[in-house]
């Protein structure tokens, strides 16, 4: 593991030696220099980690050191350190980025307690930035084609309002994504955005997970948990395939919803709430309402502004984007180079149906990044069922050995199978008449990966 590189830029030697030995002492790699512009000459050539940076150099000040190193790396933490050290000098440095202001002579051990907390920060403050930057990439909205255009036309016209909002769509096609558009684009952007997967709500807990919990402990001090309605308060509630929950909790949520106020579970108490309600289905609930599934008053309810989002299949000006953007996404995360998809297989990519839609096509992508070798992705890198596709969608049994168009077959059944199940597995083995196990040997036998 690479050492912690720490720059030292004074132009008094003494001090020079001793930090560099104390660092030494304490597992830091130090470099130090006797000028500003030594010291950004070197910042521009190698890695860096930390700078101590005394104000009164020769030459360049360190005051317009500092200025040129947080220019060019606004997270490098920088420790200024003066032996003429006043409060205005102080709080310039600081507004100008410097981590702290040390005065001379400097305490050692109280040296080493600020650059190992100025790290900290640091190593933080980068980690959170890389963390967003990659929760962006994948949020990444593509819209290319007219439908997602006409789609973000709605999105555009309903977010800043306060109605509430019903995505119907198959499973896969990002409805997620346009819950969050519809958020990002309000009055309420910034308050939370808090989502419940309606279809995973476990049933011993479903109460205190929406409505939250109240109880007093033997001391007498009160224990509050918020359930994700109060959570949301001030800003927007997702409700993902809400088609999926149990009459007896729709009931619950309807009264909610009606009296826009909550009693958590243990409590008396009516908590009022202040949000906006997006929710999402996978569905038909008017089928569901017939059937006996979904409460009609609760569909009337949610159904303010009714939002379809399409499939990927009738949106195909979007499949190449999508595909370059996830190969690039998955290129960095895995460190590998930078692969090319050639026209041949972006012709088969471009043509299948993508029963799983962007789901699918976002798996298929990071397995192409993770198996395929060479710098090219090529027709025969394509999981079967791709390649067995015209540049229309249809399958392609001609010419082709038995097994292989069954298998092609077989897996295209399952998986629409699985998405209209929502990939449950015991309802998709039922639907399919075969036991569990044999679904998942099937699964595991033809690529199939569980969602």
């Amino acid at each position: 593991m690479d050492k912690t590189r720490i720059l030292i830029v004074d132009d008094e030697e003494p001090i020079r030696a001793s930090l560099s030995e104390v660092l030494q002492d304490e597992g830091y790699l130090p470099v130090a220099v006797e000028s500003a512009e030594e010291g950004l000459e070197l910042l521009r050539s190698q890695k860096v980690d930390l700078v101590l940076l005394d104000i009164w150099l020769p030459g360049m000040d360190g005051v317009t050191a500092l200025q040129k190193m947080k220019e060019d790396d606004p997270l490098l933490p920088v420790i200024v350190i003066s032996g003429h050290g006043t409060i205005e000098t102080a709080v310039k440095t600081v507004k100008l980025g410097a981590y702290d202001f040390v005065e001379k002579p400097i305490s050692l051990d109280e040296l080493l307690i600020r650059i190992s907390n100025a790290l900290e920060q640091s190593r933080l403050r980068r980690e959170n930035l890389r963390l967003k930057a990659r929760m962006e990439e994948e949020r990444t909205f593509i819209a290319k084609s007219k439908a997602m255009q006409e789609l973000l036309r709605q999105v555009e016209i309903v977010a800043p309002t306060d109605g509430w909002v019903l995505l119907m769509g198959e499973s896969g096609t990002g409805k997620e994504l346009v819950a969050r558009q519809v958020h990002e684009r309000s009055l309420r952007k910034e308050g939370p955005f808090v989502e419940v997967n309606c279809a995973a709500l476990p049933e011993e807990r479903v109460e205190i997970e929406l409505f939250g919990s109240e109880e007093i402990a033997e001391d007498g001090t009160k224990k509050i948990v918020k359930g994700r309605f109060e959570q949301s308060s001030g800003g927007s509630l997702f409700l993902d395939e809400v088609g999926d929950m149990s009459l007896a909790i729709q009931a619950k949520v309807l009264r909610t919803l009606q009296e826009l106020a909550v009693c958590r579970v243990g409590s008396k108490e009516v908590v009022p709430l202040d949000l906006r309600i997006i929710a999402s289905t996978n569905k038909d609930l008017e089928k569901a309402i017939q059937e006996g599934l979904f409460r009609e008053d609760l569909f009337f309810r949610l159904n303010v502004v009714p939002i379809r989002v399409p499939p990927l299949r009738e949106r195909r000006e979007d499949i190449m984007p999508l595909c370059e953007h996830f190969v690039s996404f998955f290129c960095t995360k895995y460190g590998r180079r930078l692969k090319h998809i050639t026209p041949a297989a972006e012709k088969l990519l471009v043509g299948y149906s993508w029963p799983g839609n962007v789901r699918e096509l976002k798996n298929v992508m990071e397995r192409l990044i993770i198996m395929v070798q060479e710098d090219e992705i090529e027709p025969r890198h394509l999981p079967l069922a791709i390649q067995q596709q015209d540049g229309e969608g249809y399958s392609l049994y001609d010419d082709r050995p038995l097994r292989d168009a069954k298998d092609a077959f077989e897996r295209e059944y399952i998986l629409k199978q699985l998405e209209k199940h929502n990939w449950n597995i015991s309802h998709t083995a039922e639907a399919l008449g075969i036991e569990r196990s044999n679904l998942y040997k099937k699964m595991k036998q033809l690529n199939i990966e569980r969602r």
